[in-house]
């Protein structure tokens, strides 16, 4: 007899919470240039309660692919985190966490924490089309890149 099991209940969100659909402005392909080159690709997973960025660039010599996937935390039985975080898996076994903050035009990505040294802070395009920025590391490093949407 197989038994069936209930993840979600009545008293959970139904529906993605309202900052998280913000960052629909990232779905599409999106080509990488600048001290980067490549592609990458937003979409959603089925019920938009998690946006899925497909990896695959060039910085520096390094190739890096992988999948993140970015949402509301939400452990069994509890309501949804306050920050969009992330969990990006790369080809070599690495895994980074973010935090996703997107203000009107303005995006900001912080690597592990809202706080951290790590971030990337960049600019879309008034038709949205494009966002240009850098990411900042601690100790001086970084890089600017821009993404041009190729197809939405």
């Amino acid at each position: 007899m197989t038994e069936k099991i209930s993840i979600g209940s009545p008293s959970q969100a139904v529906s993605p919470r309202s900052d998280l659909k913000q960052l629909e402005k990232l779905v599409g392909t999106w080509e990488l240039s600048g001290e980067t080159s490549g592609r990458i690709t937003y979409e959603w997973l089925e019920g938009s309660f998690f946006l899925l960025q497909h990896v695959d660039m060039e910085h520096t010599g390094n190739y890096i692919k992988g999948l993140e996937v970015i949402g509301h935390l939400r452990p069994f039985g509890e309501e949804p985190g306050p920050d969009i975080t992330s969990r990006f898996y790369s080809s070599t076994g690495d895994t980074l966490d973010y935090v996703y903050e997107l203000v009107n035009n303005s995006l900001i990505i912080w690597g592990g924490e809202k706080g951290s040294p790590a971030y990337f802070k960049g600019r879309f395009s008034e038709d949205g089309n494009a966002c240009t920025g850098a990411w900042v590391f601690p100790g001086g490093g970084g890089y600017r890149t821009t993404m041009t949407r190729v197809v939405r």
